[in-house]
């Protein structure tokens, strides 16, 4: 299936700002030289972008959402509507970077295959990404809870997190060089209420059901968390897991 959600960048900032905050440690990995040219690759609203480009690289960033490349625009960045599966760029960058967005693009081969295009031969392919066990408790609760409606709540998960296996060996397939791979969790407080989650990350889940229903849903799927992910001051945690890894095009 092909992913419903919407990339609203106020609600992103409000609820997920997080995601570019937690960042810095795959951009430290990168290590970005001046005069570099970079595809941030699912820039979203173009915050990481805009620290590469204060580093003195040359940045183009790509969002499939319309509205994620309207914010980065605004932060003057080199921003272009086109999706992680389609890229159409041909041996001009030196780096492509990611975080937080490769697990929403499908298949994962099509983006691979992708960013060994738009590189150069010795360039870099650097990034972070949901891994295996990434947000599986918020997982299985959203699955369930539609599974009780009698929806089939497995068809509706719009994620790809990969083991350090699996996403390995899809990047030797394509022609990389693994320098660095390393699977971890990092539970990772939220903001607010869990239901801020949920609102900016599960619309796929949402899509199953009238919108009268949803409200219900996501209530029922916040109490099946809480004894889980909510401590006793009522601070929520999300459980996540991320995938980080360093790959090369060798030269020719």
């Amino acid at each position: 299936m092909s992913s419903t959600q919407i990339w609203d960048p106020e609600r992103y900032a409000r609820n997920a700002r997080f995601v570019s905050d937690l960042g810095m440690p795959v951009v430290h990995l990168l290590a970005p030289r001046p005069g570099e040219r970079i595809l941030d690759l699912g820039c979203g609203d173009g915050v990481l972008a805009a620290k590469l480009a204060e580093m003195g690289c040359e940045v183009v960033g790509v969002d499939a959402s319309e509205m994620q490349v309207a914010a980065a625009r605004k932060l003057g960045l080199d921003a272009r509507v086109m999706a992680g599966e389609a890229l159409q760029f041909r041996d001009e960058f030196d780096a492509v970077f990611s975080n937080a967005a490769l697990h929403w693009m499908l298949p994962p081969e099509e983006v691979i295959a992708g960013v060994w295009h738009a590189l150069r031969h010795g360039g870099r392919f650097v990034a972070e990404m949901g891994g295996h066990g990434n947000v599986e408790m918020i997982q299985a609760a959203l699955v369930d809870a539609l599974d009780r409606r009698g929806i089939n709540g497995e068809s509706f998960v719009p994620w790809f997190f990969p083991t350090i296996e699996d996403y390995s060996a899809r990047l030797r397939k394509a022609g990389f060089v693994v320098s660095y791979i390393s699977l971890f969790p990092r539970p990772t407080p939220l903001p607010g209420d869990v239901t801020s989650w949920l609102e900016s990350f599960a619309e796929d889940f949402l899509s199953a059901l009238p919108a009268a229903e949803r409200p219900a849903y996501i209530e029922e799927v916040r109490e099946a968390l809480r004894p889980k992910l909510c401590d006793a001051r009522g601070n929520w945690t999300a459980d996540y897991v991320r995938l980080r890894f360093a790959a090369q095009k060798p030269r020719a």
